[in-house]
């Protein structure tokens, strides 16, 4: 995970606290130094103040001062320092559990943590920093948020991961749903890759011999991986420029009539299962994978055993979002919280 990515998780978590920013254009020092300093919410036996909300938010609500139009920047602040400071509540709550388990972070830990994001976004410390001075984060705030999410993690792996089962009938049902689709007679099931010819704006109509070499060889040398064996769908995500690379290249079913001449040249030789050759377009170089042709029947849009461990990953994610946030509700339940 890199810095942007922490950030990024850190204020969608955390995130909501300043019209504080606003303000201090308008407040004397004397009322601000109340305002800054005040309790906004009473969580258990602690309290969470309006300086933790500003600090926390300082680079989510700056980006919004810098973004929002006029119009729009009291409610998006307000709405912000909502979700910061329920942000903060959840860190509360997910300290005093981790007080309640006897479940610390020691400092060597939070430290080595802290060193290994550096080496993973391969920056030295002071670039580190920089970085996260450039977000309006400090260390300490960045080195808070780290130690809660740890906490989290350890108090997660105590409370929910280990009861989170996932089957092998719970697998199956997910690719029974997601990767097969039952074809009617005379249709032809297809997924596509393209490659986009990029042409002068200024004159569209003539395209530099260099400019369809170039897309061409893309378009062999991807096609190439895809016959050495390499997923369909996953290169097209990757590689395809066509509006149906967000879809791993899945464009459905065609019926003969409705394929453009190039497509069914593309596709009539082949068998299920089988690549097409590479063949040009008005707009490039696109090839295609059958996966049904008109016999109809039952679509399997990539083998069980490719996807297996990619369902199995994605149903834990699912269940453990569900089960975190039941986690957090029976919480929250059984706390005192006042926002005031």
């Amino acid at each position: 995970m890199n810095v942007l990515s922490v950030v990024a998780t850190r204020f969608l978590s955390f995130s909501g606290a300043t019209i504080l920013l606003v303000l201090t254009l308008v407040l004397p020092g004397n009322c601000l130094a109340e305002l800054v300093d005040r309790v906004v919410a009473v969580v258990n036996d602690d309290v969470v103040t309006m300086s933790e909300v500003n600090e926390e938010g300082r680079g989510f609500f700056q980006k919004i001062t810098e973004q929002a139009p006029a119009e729009e920047l009291s409610a998006a602040l307000r709405r912000a320092r909502e979700e910061v400071l329920n942000g903060l509540i959840d860190k509360k709550l997910i300290a005093q559990e981790a007080v309640k388990q006897k479940v610390t972070v020691p400092d060597a830990e939070l430290d080595a943590a802290f060193k290994q994001m550096i080496a993973t976004n391969n920056m030295t410390p002071e670039q580190f920093r920089d970085q996260l001075s450039t977000l309006g984060m400090t260390e300490e705030t960045y080195r808070d948020n780290l130690r809660n999410q740890i906490l989290q993690s350890k108090l997660l792996n105590y409370e929910v991961r280990s009861k989170i089962i996932i089957t092998d009938d719970m697998i199956l049902d997910y690719y029974d749903t997601r990767y097969t689709k039952r074809v009617e007679q005379g249709g032809y099931y297809l997924l596509q890759m393209g490659f986009v010819l990029k042409k002068d704006p200024k004159n569209p109509d003539k395209v530099d011999a260099t400019v369809k070499s170039d897309a061409q060889k893309k378009a062999e040398r991807v096609r190439s991986l895809v016959e050495s064996g390499q997923d369909f769908s996953t290169l097209a995500k990757k590689f395809s420029e066509l509006p149906s690379a967000a879809d791993g290249g899945n464009i459905g079913t065609f019926q003969k009539e409705e394929m453009a001449d190039y497509m069914w040249t593309a596709i009539s030789p082949l068998k299920p299962g089988q690549v097409s050759k590479i063949v040009e377009t008005p707009e490039g170089y696109q090839f295609f994978k059958l996966l049904s042709s008109q016999e109809g029947g039952v679509v399997f849009q990539a083998p069980y055993e490719s996807v297996k461990e990619e369902i199995k990953k994605t149903l834990y994610e699912e269940k453990l979002k569900k089960e975190f946030d039941a986690w957090v509700k029976k919480i929250k339940e059984a706390s005192y919280i006042n926002r005031l």
